[in-house]
């Protein structure tokens, strides 16, 4: 088995790509080591000292680790432990899904404006953030507002702000007038 690693824009993440699917659909966020508990593979991953993040995507792992390890130490114990549980046979996932797309559900006066931001976050947004081993999905929408969550390695990642203001607020609001700013929501 080969893995290959890309850098992300984030230096505390790196996104593994194993060469096969990783899960069906959708993606799993795993911020602590205390929520990994429906995925072995994200529970062998929080087993490597230093790795304090697990984001899994259809064809992808990415892991963020401490501030006080250099990836020069963490890789080749990351590469092992992606690689053991490849070859072990079990699931990435034990309820054998992902969250489906992510976003959070909503409903009220404001549905039609919610769908034309999911649907542009799923079409422009999501397929470029996933590239970086990463995935930004809807959180919520008041008053002009637009409430994301960063995920992988958008989140504290340095230049999420940039991304979030420069670009994803432009897009939004180029499209839906009704969209006045976009902000990041904490886990």
């Amino acid at each position: 088995m080969f893995i290959q690693t890309e850098s992300t824009p984030n230096p505390a993440t790196l996104k593994f790509l194993p060469g096969q699917d990783v899960l069906e659909v959708g993606t799993a966020d795993f911020p602590t080591a205390d929520s990994a508990g429906p995925s072995p593979l994200a529970t062998r991953l929080f087993a490597v000292e230093g790795v304090t993040g697990v984001f899994l995507g259809v064809d992808f792992v990415t892991v963020t680790k401490a501030d006080d390890i250099a990836w020069d130490h963490l890789k080749p114990a990351v590469l092992g432990a992606i690689m053991e549980h490849f070859q072990s046979g079990q699931p990435a996932m034990t309820n054998g899904r992902a969250t489906g797309d992510g976003h959070a559900a909503h409903d009220g006066e404001d549905a039609d404006i919610v769908n034309q931001i999911k649907e542009l976050l799923d079409t422009r947004v999501r397929p470029a953030v996933a590239q970086d081993g990463g995935d930004i999905t809807f959180h919520g929408f008041d008053r002009g507002i637009v409430y994301l969550h960063m995920q992988g390695s958008c989140a504290g990642c340095p230049s999420s702000t940039l991304t979030l203001k420069m670009g994803i607020e432009n897009l939004l609001r180029h499209f839906i007038p009704e969209v006045v700013e976009v902000r990041p929501v904490a886990a």
